[in-house]
């Protein structure tokens, strides 16, 4: 993707998170990654996304430094840096506040999996990292947080994070990917709505229990249906009825 387009993808994507209701104020931040020529593209620090635009996206490379721009990078730039790094199939990372994921982020508790609508998106619950220790949050903190979303689904052999493209970090937020820009806020969007939806089954059923997680061969068969080799959802070319 040429970096204007990327710049531009960008700049729009962080719009989004205001009309999907994923950020207050300013707490969130979109990136997309060129590959080609070692560059990620992210909103600039403490912008409101009303005045956000593509000229003001900020470009850096993979070690952080700036190659364009005159303002300063989001600062969770070290942590979607390090999620490129380790996770070479992401196109696009996307980091919320959004109420609900992150409610479930501050309880430390992994979104589980209790219906077809969650299993559509992520192959199971989505994950929640450990707290990061103290010397970990006075050294490189940013760094370190994209270190342990890294370490959680390379410390479990169920976890796939090109199936499950999304985490809450504990006490923090959640951070979403995709294999482009749109993508990482499409599972944004998703974790937020599952997180909403297991909030609500909590309400009709008290706290969430593993026996009322959704049944392994339902889960397999939707998110099969619509992501495996032989997906039937949606029509040619990737439009979705």
């Amino acid at each position: 993707m040429k970096l204007e387009s990327l710049r531009t993808a960008v700049c729009d994507a962080n719009r989004r998170l205001v009309e999907e209701r994923l950020v207050t104020l300013t707490w969130g931040n979109v990136s997309g990654i060129d590959r080609e020529a070692g560059l990620i593209a992210i909103k600039p620090s403490g912008v409101d996304y009303a005045r956000l635009t593509p000229g003001a996206v900020v470009l850096v490379d993979m070690e952080g430094a700036v190659v364009d721009s005159d303002g300063r990078p989001s600062c969770d730039t070290p942590t979607h840096l390090e999620l490129y790094r380790r996770f070479p199939q992401a196109g696009g990372v996307t980091h919320t506040h959004s109420p609900k994921a992150t409610a479930f982020a501050q309880a430390r508790r992994e979104i589980p999996c209790l219906g077809t609508t969650h299993a559509d998106h992520f192959t199971g619950p989505v994950p929640c990292t450990r707290p990061l220790t103290a010397e970990e949050v006075a050294n490189d903190y940013e760094l370190n947080t994209g270190r342990v979303i890294a370490e959680r689904f390379e410390g479990d052999p169920g976890l796939d994070p090109a199936t499950t493209p999304g985490v809450l970090v504990a006490g923090h937020a959640p951070f979403a990917w995709g294999v482009g820009v749109e993508a990482s806020v499409d599972n944004a969007v998703a974790m937020e709505a599952c997180a909403a939806m297991a909030l609500d089954t909590a309400a009709v059923t008290g706290t969430p229990r593993e026996s009322a997680s959704l049944e392994a061969y339902v889960l397999d068969k939707h998110h099969q249906r619509k992501h495996g080799p032989s997906a039937y959802y949606g029509q040619p070319g990737g439009q979705h009825a």
